[in-house]
């Protein structure tokens, strides 16, 4: 889809708002319609709302685009934006959603129009601060990704059975330090977050990592990016 570029601004994080700022506005990348990719609605028609701004660099990042381009917005006119779609799932995702400040009040004021909300985040902000109803799907940085250790552990007390953490693996190392954390961490539990494990897109192969899954008998859920299956790997979709 075509989308008009903005000048670049300031780089990382004094291009968008910073956490604690408030303010009633967001920066916007992008906002469509599409079929949801990954995770726990997979599948399933979506608005995508795509934010500006991460404060990573992953090594195997399909997003760079909005590390700096958007288009500032009031929530409320973003809200309309997004229910003229007509469709019950919302998206929030990035870039990293939570590295602005009023990314909360979105989710609430989408809550309150009766939309189903998710949010895609990259782990290393504080998730509590959203709403409960929000179902969170939460990246654990693997090695490979050159974000190893930005994880901020207190998020594993904040999800709930129906939420998400996903775990891109770029390696086979990868794939063993994602099995040990979900071992060690006591997260093939009952009423833990679920659990997603995805190649790389073009580092790992999808039939190497399933049997990788299944020489472990490990108790995750094998995803590959549907969205990439239908339309290729490009933007807008």
């Amino acid at each position: 889809m075509a989308r008009e570029r903005t000048r670049r601004g300031p780089k990382g994080a004094e291009r968008y708002p910073r956490r604690g700022s408030g303010g009633a506005s967001l920066l916007v990348n992008e906002v469509y319609a599409s079929i949801q990719g990954e995770g726990p609605q997979t599948g399933f028609p979506t608005v995508i709302v795509r934010l500006t701004g991460c404060n990573l660099r992953c090594s195997y990042c399909d997003s760079t685009r909005t590390f700096f381009d958007g288009e500032k917005e009031e929530i409320g006119h973003l809200v309309e934006r997004i229910s003229a779609f007509r469709l019950r799932r919302v998206l929030v995702t990035g870039g990293e959603p939570l590295a602005q400040a009023a990314t909360p009040d979105l989710c609430g004021a989408l809550l309150n129009r009766g939309l189903d909300v998710s949010i895609e985040t990259n782990g290393s902000y504080a998730v509590g601060l959203l709403p409960a109803s929000v179902m969170k799907v939460v990246d654990v940085k693997t090695p490979r990704s050159g974000s190893g250790g930005s994880f901020r552990m207190e998020n594993l007390e904040a999800l709930a059975a129906k939420d998400a953490l996903k775990f891109v693996v770029a390696s086979k190392s990868d794939y063993g330090w994602s099995r040990d954390f979900i071992l060690s961490n006591g997260l093939a539990a009952a009423g833990s977050p679920q659990l997603f494990f995805s190649p790389a897109f073009g580092e790992v192969e999808l039939s190497d990592l399933a049997a990788w899954i299944l020489k472990d008998r490990l108790e995750v859920r094998l995803q590959a990016q549907l969205h990439k299956m239908i339309w290729g790997n490009r933007a807008g979709v």
